[in-house]
């Protein structure tokens, strides 16, 4: 494994570390603040100023990285999110947080710009590997995260934040001493339209065989938005797991999909590439919705956990399929598009999620996973349009892609 990849898998796990850090806490956080007053508006309105500050700008980071090289804007990121952690550790007014979370929602690229390096430094062949890697890596650390948050937060309310802010400033020098620029800059004259926020989106409509791949991956992003949202809901209310059964069922979740993308996605990806790899994910994460929809016992949660963890093998196959449709001088345009939607799908997906839930509870509680399974059955034509790329076949830039 090489230097430039050992430094983006670091600066992926603390990133994912300190955010992980600040879940169990933010809402006491907020009680402090506002004294009570208005907190479940100000904790909605931090999450859905983030949300919407990572849909508009994305895309613009990503394109600038592509003309800028990843490192400028990778350091860039990393330093809005560490104002952003001690803007939150520090200040005791509550529009400043709103404000601090919109900050680190502009600069919020790292993961685009994590992609769009790993792009960069990988054979086309290898691709849905690391992709998978990096799922595995963001996992491990949303485990560990918030389980230091939790007990940093018993001691004092405000050490999750500062510790989540030295997370990032180590992730910052480490990026900015260690990694070295992945692509050459471009020598085009800039123009400011290139700041247009939907002028990346815009650019989709001139790659049409990537077209069913972003609609897959939107779909995609809105069926993740299920257990993210009513996991919690479905066991308390199905099962009757208390916190403890919760948590539990989390760590079996989060570790098992860790798992999987570590170990599965490689070879699986060779064997069957990444078309096939997706198409086994899909078919996995049918059935655990399915299970999960008819799922009467509390043993049953735990056992679907491995099925949904099987199904995100496909996530790594799709990112990889998508950079093979645009040349390396796109990729950090795409990663930002791509970054992009899922976004507004996890703005849109738990809205639409959370109204499917309670509003069918009382007829069928399992209706919203129905739903989900369905989503993905609706989806799977638009694979018969994906062309599967030879193996040594390079990039639409004419040339293979190479560790550097």
């Amino acid at each position: 494994m090489n230097k430039a990849l050992i430094v983006i898998l670091s600066t992926v796990a603390l990133d994912a570390i300190g955010a992980g850090l600040i879940f169990p806490i933010l809402p006491d956080l907020l009680r402090e603040v506002t004294g009570g007053d208005d907190f479940g508006f100000l904790y909605g309105l931090m999450l859905s100023v983030f949300a919407i500050m990572q849909f508009v700008f994305s895309p613009v980071l990503g394109a600038l990285s592509d003309r800028f090289g990843r490192r400028p804007v990778l350091l860039l990121s990393l330093a809005g999110t560490l104002i952003d952690y001690l803007v939150m550790g520090l200040s005791p007014l509550g529009w400043v947080l709103v404000v601090g979370r919109a900050v680190a929602g502009i600069t919020s690229a790292n993961m685009a710009v994590a992609s769009a390096y790993i792009t960069d430094i990988t054979p086309a062949a290898q691709r849905a590997q690391r992709f998978g890697t990096i799922g595995a890596v963001m996992s491990t650390g949303f485990i560990i995260g918030p389980v230091i948050g939790g007990v940093m937060g018993a001691w004092w309310l405000r050490a999750p934040f500062l510790a989540a802010a030295l997370f990032n400033g180590v992730n910052l020098l480490v990026a900015l001493f260690a990694l070295p620029e992945s692509r050459s800059t471009s020598q085009d004259k800039f123009e400011l339209k290139e700041l247009n926020p939907l002028r990346p989106l815009l650019w989709l409509w001139d790659f049409k065989d990537l077209l069913p791949l972003v609609t897959v991956f939107v779909v995609f992003g809105l069926v993740a938005a299920i257990p993210g949202t009513v996991w919690v809901l479905y066991g308390a209310e199905r099962f009757g797991w208390d916190s403890v059964h919760l948590g539990l069922s989390l760590s079996v979740f989060g570790v098992s999909g860790a798992l999987a993308q570590a170990f599965l996605v490689g070879p699986l990806s060779r064997r069957f590439g990444d078309l096939g790899t997706l198409m086994i994910g899909v078919a996995f994460d049918m059935l655990a919705y399915t299970l999960m929809a008819f799922a009467t016992q509390s043993w049953m949660g735990y056992a679907v956990a491995p099925l949904f963890a099987l199904g995100g093998v496909a996530m790594p196959a799709l990112q990889s399929l998508a950079t093979s449709r645009v040349s390396d001088e796109q990729q950090g345009q795409l990663q930002g598009v791509l970054a992009s939607l899922m976004s507004l799908a996890g703005i849109v997906g738990p809205v639409l999620t959370t109204a499917l839930f309670f509003s069918t509870k009382a007829s069928w509680i399992g209706t919203t996973w129905l739903v989900g399974a369905g989503l993905y059955l609706l989806a799977s034509p638009l694979f018969t349009t994906v062309r599967e790329p030879r193996r040594g076949e390079g990039e639409l830039s004419g040339r293979p892609s190479h560790d550097r």
